[in-house]
């Protein structure tokens, strides 16, 4: 089991907030879990669970346009998405938990 702790639109090279839209974000973020996941001998095919985090209802739209373009597994991992406060700059965070075989 490899679980992923939360992910955030950060550059992995500067630490900067990578784009102001949920979208731009929603994407940096899925890429930084799927890094992590590959540093661990797994992709986004292995994950069981993900968890969004967004600062918005508003955002939901937008963020699930872009989660269904990038998580694409049958059958679909579980999701849950709550609502949350997080530091200024970020409207999205998500975690994982995957299998590794």
């Amino acid at each position: 089991v490899l679980q992923v702790a939360g992910q955030v639109a950060f550059d992995p090279e500067s630490g900067a907030i990578v784009g102001s839209t949920v979208a731009e974000q929603t994407r940096q973020a899925l890429a930084n879990v799927a890094a992590v996941l590959e540093a661990g001998g797994a992709s986004l095919e292995d994950v069981l669970m993900l968890r969004v985090y967004l600062t918005d209802t508003a955002h939901f739209g937008e963020m699930n346009e872009v989660y269904n373009e990038i998580v694409t597994q049958q059958p679909f991992p579980a999701r849950t998405t709550v609502y949350v406060g997080l530091p200024e700059g970020l409207l999205v965070e998500i975690d994982a938990l995957a299998v590794v075989d």
